[in-house]
């Protein structure tokens, strides 16, 4: 075990000062905006004057608040460096009705108010953005976007619009999030070095982290070039148990046991350990052009490669398999629950999961502005490309495996937060008890292609009617989706020890969920990926032809989306504010083929969409502290890519299949949004709003049995348009620097938001009536945050807490899944050692919390995730 001191002793590092460098664009960002307009009045005519940075940064987020024509949530570039942050979504999750996801550790996904991922609209510098794929398992959603390809440490500014105007690019029901890059005429003349060690507890490795950033401006201040370059790895380590969900009435047929309807048992189960090794390097340019200050001309391009280098160990069992059957007298109820029973037949199998998954981003934006007298033009174009593959076919997702049948007695009533109790006479850890199983490859290559152009224009106008802006805008996208699977079927019941001694090996960890109460197998027998590769992976089955189900797996669909706004900003006295609308038009192409028999047919479905959306913002000066907002707003979210595409993929381990459908059309919600900011103090605020969206067009889960030759009947799972639904709640939102209290303790201060949100539902999911419930939406989450930052130290302790929330509807014979409430407890040390160099101390989960998951019913056991404890340590320098 590596202690902490040798550790800290050990990074000997340089660390980038964002302080500086980020509060010079958090203050740029109190001015006029330059695409929507936002106030530039000063509300009180007082100084801030606040010590510490954070408590700068939190003064600078708070006038870019008040200042705003529109409600808007922002955090500074000094917030996400001095945060145990390791990418853009962890920094997001302290900003009020926020929350993420955290699939091993690794901030990834954001929600908004209760809604999901897909729900959000992620700019980048006010651009559109291509969006990379969860390729290691084959998720293509196509509308979230993966935080964890910017670099936190080239973002100097985050803004989350929660009340859209009519110039912002439509997709959001939840929230317009944009992440914009440092500027070279922002910062100035400084260079910035940052190497910190990134160690995790559950693999006890170090890996590096280093970044630079330099900028240079010219000596009349009309030229700035910045550019800088960022390597980072991590090593994970996630010990998971997992079960994919609870069947109702499994054992009803004589054959099963004969069991009474209406009870539901367990299915697929797999105690795994999943790890990872994460690679980023990526590089950021940008340059300036000021020659007068009307004119201004601004490029940005940003580029990422992350390689995760994927490897499972896992033992799959399958309760539910065809054949199997419970064993009279063996039952135990509690309610519509089988907490226990003995099932004769069960499938084991030994799995070995391995995929190298390449994720490439690449952005390049070009933005002129010119604002003569009370004319404001600007022109803006960006394009940019993501690409998610497996870089060889060989390192694409590699499942080999080998299996045994064998009786299993479980005991499942200890609840979901303990393991359950497995037992069965067969032991997993002994070659000769395993025949080999169905060999496959497969590799995916997701591509995703956006080009965004718009122009605007606006004059300042004066008097009640303050500004007219209008402008135009046109999105092409592309999202091109293949798939392929080779599978090999070895001659039944042959044995695993046909492919010798090098073929499996114990599992490498012997401390699966150690402190986990239960009794589920710990240690297995897994395969070896090489050695089945080699194998199997002949060059017959390297070169076959592709089979239907690859036609059905893979697809293209296009969007070419046209809009046109009208905005009129209004001043009244202590009133203003901004109404406006927005056309949009959608020209969608999903691309695909259908098969029916040994016939495929290439098919490809056009969808129009037409959308007028309003949007109403009112903002009230009620006194020097005190800001009234109310505003109204029609929104959309474009159905998920893979929602729409016309596919098929079919499991290769369970009769199950996933499809899309392209006659989907978007979500549509109206909104209305009420708020009142009280700022009592320089570095003091108070707010509160609450919220109501009503949604139309709600896109939900629809289930139905399908035949696929050489599969026979499958269920397939596919979405429709399936109701509306309306979502209601309010937040409250408190920060302060306790500058009142005598020094030193004037330097303390504390940070906390709070949300609930609540919905009304009526769906269905298959057969199965949803209601009230929202796939996402947590009812309640809070993040609370002390800090003392003052003179040379700087330390902080933050948790951040979200509610259970659905996971997965579950389908007419599967219950619903939920994950339960947790809760992350950060924090951060720093010691400024010289006016330049900077010692930091970061940790993250430093609780230690388990992720779990139920199924409806908490003696329903679901998963639980343990990626254990996260530790940064390094220095900070500027010159």
């Amino acid at each position: 075990m590596v202690s902490l001191r040798s550790l800290f002793r050990a990074s000997v590092s340089l660390a980038l000062v964002t302080g500086t460098a980020g509060m010079a664009n958090a203050q740029s960002a109190l001015g006029q905006d330059e695409r929507t307009g936002g106030s530039d009045a000063d509300a009180t005519g007082e100084d801030i004057v606040v010590n510490g940075s954070y408590a700068r940064s939190l003064s600078a987020a708070a006038e870019t608040k008040r200042r705003a024509a529109y409600g808007v949530d922002s955090i500074s570039s000094t917030d996400i460096g001095k945060f145990p942050t390791q990418n853009v979504a962890e920094a997001l999750q302290l900003v009020p009705g926020v929350a993420i996801t955290r699939p091993r550790g690794e901030g990834l996904y954001v929600s908004v108010r209760g809604l999901g991922p897909q729900f959000q609209n992620t700019l980048m510098n006010g651009r559109t953005v291509a969006l990379n794929d969860l390729i290691e398992n084959g998720g293509a959603a196509g509308r979230q976007f993966r935080f964890e390809m910017l670099p936190a440490e080239f973002t100097s500014s985050i803004d989350v619009v929660k009340t859209p105007t009519a110039d912002m690019s439509e997709g959001a029901l939840g929230g317009n999030i944009d992440v914009k890059t440092f500027r070279p005429l922002d910062v100035g003349n400084r260079t910035t070095l940052n190497l910190r060690g990134t160690y995790t507890t559950q693999t006890e490795k170090v890996k590096p982290n280093a970044t630079i950033l330099t900028s240079a401006r010219s000596a009349d201040g009309s030229f700035g070039i910045l550019a800088g370059a960022q390597y980072w790895g991590k090593a994970v380590r996630n010990d998971r148990f997992m079960n994919f969900g609870w069947l109702l009435d499994r054992y009803t047929a004589a054959a099963a046991g004969g069991l009474p309807t209406g009870l539901y048992s367990p299915t697929r189960t797999r105690p795994t350990v999943e790890t990872e090794d994460r690679k980023r390097v990526s590089g950021i340019v940008s340059a300036q052009w000021r020659p007068t200050p009307e004119l201004e001309t601004t490029l940005d391009v940003i580029a990422t490669r992350l390689d995760v280098a994927y490897d499972e160990f896992g033992l799959d069992i399958y309760p539910d398999d065809p054949g199997t059957s419970v064993v009279p007298g063996s039952v135990v109820r509690d309610g519509d629950t089988i907490t226990r029973a003995t099932i004769n037949r069960v499938r084991f199998m030994a799995s070995r999961e391995y995929s190298l998954n390449r994720h490439d981003l690449l952005t390049i934006g070009l933005k002129q502005t010119w604002n003569p007298d009370r004319w404001h033009l600007s022109a803006n174009v960006n394009w940019s490309a993501a690409h998610s593959f497996h870089p060889d076919y060989r390192t694409g997702t590699v499942r080999s495996r080998a299996v045994f049948n064998a009786p299993l007695t479980y005991d499942a009533s200890g609840g979901y937060k303990v393991l359950p109790v497995f037992t069965t006479p067969v032991d997993p850890t002994v070659a000769a008890n395993y025949t080999l199983y169905p060999f496959n490859i497969a590799p995916k290559d997701s591509k995703d292609w956006d080009s965004y152009s718009r122009v605007d224009v606006a004059r300042d106008m004066g008097g009640v009617l303050a500004k007219l802006a209008a402008g135009v805008e046109y999105h092409w996208r592309k999202r091109d989706y293949f798939r392929r699977d080779y599978n090999v079927n070895p001659a039944a019941n042959t044995p695993l020890t046909s492919l010798g001694a090098g073929a499996f090996e114990q599992m490498p960890f012997n401390d699966f969920l150690k402190d986990v109460g239960g009794a589920v197998p710990r240690n297995w027998l897994v395969p070896v990926t090489g050695a089945f590769v080699n194998a199997f992976f002949t060059p017959t089955v390297e070169n076959a032809p592709l089979t239907l189900g690859d036609r059905r797996s893979s697809f293209v669909v296009t969007e070419k989306i046209a809009a046109g706004y009208l905005r009129a900003d209004y001043e009244l006295g202590m009133i203003s504010g901004n109404v406006g609308v927005r056309y949009v038009h959608t020209d969608q192409v999903a691309s695909g083929t259908l098969t029916s028999g040994t016939t495929a047919t290439p098919a490809s479905f056009p969808k129009t969409f037409n959308n007028v959306l309003p949007s109403f913002n009112l903002r009230a000066d009620l006194s020097a502290t005190l800001v009234g907002r109310l505003a109204a707003s029609r929104v959309l979210t474009r159905p998920n890519v893979t929602d729409s595409a016309p596919r098929i993929t079919v499991s290769t381990d369970a009769p199950t299949a996933s499809g899309g459908n392209p006659e989907l059309v978007p979500f549509l919600a109206t909104q209305f949004d009420g708020s009142l900011e009280w700022y009592f103090a320089p570095s003091g605020l108070l707010s509160g709003a609450v919220f109501y969206k009503a949604m139309d067009d709600y896109i939900t889960q629809q289930n139905l049995n399908i035949d696929i030759p050489g599969r026979g009947t499958v269920r397939l799972a596919t979405q429709v348009n399936g109701g509306n639904a309306k979502v209601y709640g309010a937040e409250v939102a408190y920060s302060q620097v306790f500058t009142f209290l005598p020094a030193p303790f004037d330097g303390f201060g504390v940070q906390g938001s709070y949300t609930h949100t609540s919905v009304k539902a009526d769906y269905t999911a298959g057969s199965r009536t949803i209601r009230d419930q929202l796939i996402g939406l947590s009812k309640n989450s809070f993040n609370l945050v002390g800090f003392y930052d003052k003179g040379p130290l700087s330390a902080r302790l933050s948790y951040v807490w979200r509610d259970r929330y659905l996971a997965g509807t579950g389908s007419t014979v599967q219950a619903p899944t939920y994950v339960a409430p947790f809760g992350s407890l950060d924090g951060n040390l720093s010691i400024r050692v010289t006016d330049a160099v900077t010692l930091s101390l970061e940790g993250i989960n430093l609780a230690g919390a388990r992720q779990n998951s139920y199924n409806d019913d908490r003696l329903r056991f679901g998963e639980i995730n343990y990626y254990g404890r996260t530790i940064l340590f390094g220095a900070r320098a500027a010159f």
